[in-house]
């Protein structure tokens, strides 16, 4: 028993280590899209298009790499995202026009897209039924602590050494790939199960079988909707402090602190998702999340923005861990990365709608409060399907 919890918590070391980076590049491209903006003088379109052109490639890469990774292996297209988004991060920091940038965060959300999900289906298939849920959250728990690092970075170093320096602490997490190779095993469970004679054509096709059809439905409509509200609102959390009137330091210092309610959100879901089921704990943590939307682009003031900010930090990444511990239990071991794959790359879908859509709003002169009420909306309707065509999975054993 202790060789077995040993093993487990080295796992979710290793994998969440990775994810902390994954996230840390994500949440420091919020920040430099702000200081982008000032330095670069870019137009609220422009800016959209930074956070988009960062979801087009997770779409990509998270639909691509999820199909390789049910040929080749989790370990392997762990390692490969992971230097992927590394390298074009760094390379990001030497470029001096806007069309440069994009095409290199084009390739920066590859890496992060496919990482993604493999990361959450390997820790799946490595641990027993009765914890899985749990133990997933808890991975996903490690976006929060790369969030912070993201934050802080970019309170102490942007202000006083420029983005470019963020951009290169960035691309440090490629050396990381040296030590997975040495000590990440592959998925046991992939090793004797999921290698099959199916083409890519066979699985996709699989996903809308009548077997999993619904599972499938459910798993897109939940994916862009939390997606496209994720990204349309987190992206833009110190650009939205900043159009209300705060210094862009300052804005920097009050995203760090709603960013500190992250942590309570996924220790508290992880808590809950083997006790309430993994239904319950998704849809009450979105239907948290849509509430908090609509209260933060209605707050006036700076204890409201705060408290509101902290509720939306708390619910909605409680929810992402719910999401990623649910997606891969919908599927055999032979299309688990495949399933939950495509699923996230429909998600990325939304991911490049949300931040355009912000952009073009305050563009056309629309308020806080109402594109934060689109947020909300579509966060609902990711609760209804939930509720309405989600299957509990708690504790049942992997295909």
């Amino acid at each position: 028993m202790k060789t077995k919890e040993i093993s487990r918590n080295k796992l979710l070391g290793i994998a969440g280590t990775g994810w902390m980076f994954d996230a840390m590049d994500v949440g420091i491209l919020s920040f430099i899209i702000a200081a982008l903006a000032v330095d670069w003088q870019l137009t609220s379109s422009e800016m959209g298009w930074i956070g988009s052109i960062n979801s087009i490639g997770m779409a990509v890469g998270a639909f691509g790499f999820g199909l390789l990774a049910d040929r080749i292996g989790r370990k392997q297209v762990f390692m490969i995202t992971l230097i992927l988004f590394s390298v074009a991060s760094g390379l990001s920091a030497l470029t001096t026009s806007l069309w440069a940038f994009l095409i290199l965060r084009f390739l920066v959300g590859a890496g992060l897209g496919g990482e993604l999900p493999v990361a959450s289906t390997l820790v799946s298939e490595s641990v027993s039924a009765k914890e899985r849920g749990r133990v997933v959250v808890l991975l996903e728990s490690f976006w929060a602590a790369g969030w912070l690092i993201a934050a802080l970075i970019a309170y102490f170093v942007i202000p006083s050494y420029g983005w470019r320096i963020a951009l290169i602490i960035t691309a440090l997490p490629a050396f990381y790939a040296i030590y997975l190779r040495r000590n990440l095993p592959d998925s046991k469970r992939f090793i004797k199960e999921g290698r099959t004679e199916q083409s890519t054509g066979q699985k996709l096709k699989l996903l809308l079988a009548p077997t999993y059809r619904k599972r499938t439905v459910m798993l897109w409509i939940v994916w862009f909707a939390v997606v496209f509200s994720y990204y349309g609102m987190f992206l833009w959390l110190p650009s939205v402090m900043v159009l209300k009137g705060f210094s862009l330091i300052k804005s920097f210092g009050y995203v760090l602190l709603m960013t500190l309610a992250q942590l309570p959100g996924y220790f508290s879901a992880a808590w809950l998702i083997e006790r309430a089921g993994r239904k319950f704990v998704l849809a009450t943590y979105l239907f948290g999340t849509a509430l908090s939307a609509l209260a933060f682009g209605n707050a006036d003031t700076l204890t409201t923005l705060m408290i509101a900010g902290a509720f939306l930090s708390f619910f909605n990444l409680g929810a992402w861990g719910a999401l990623y511990a649910y997606s891969p239990e919908q599927y055999p071991t032979a299309i688990r990365a495949t399933g939950s794959g495509v699923a996230a790359a429909v998600g990325r879908v939304g991911g490049i709608f949300g931040p355009l859509l912000v952009g073009s709003l305050l563009t056309a002169g629309y308020g806080f409060g109402i594109i934060f009420g689109i947020f909300c909306a579509a966060i609902l309707v990711g609760v209804l399907s939930v509720v309405l065509l989600g299957t509990e999975t708690k504790q049942t054993e992997l295909a």
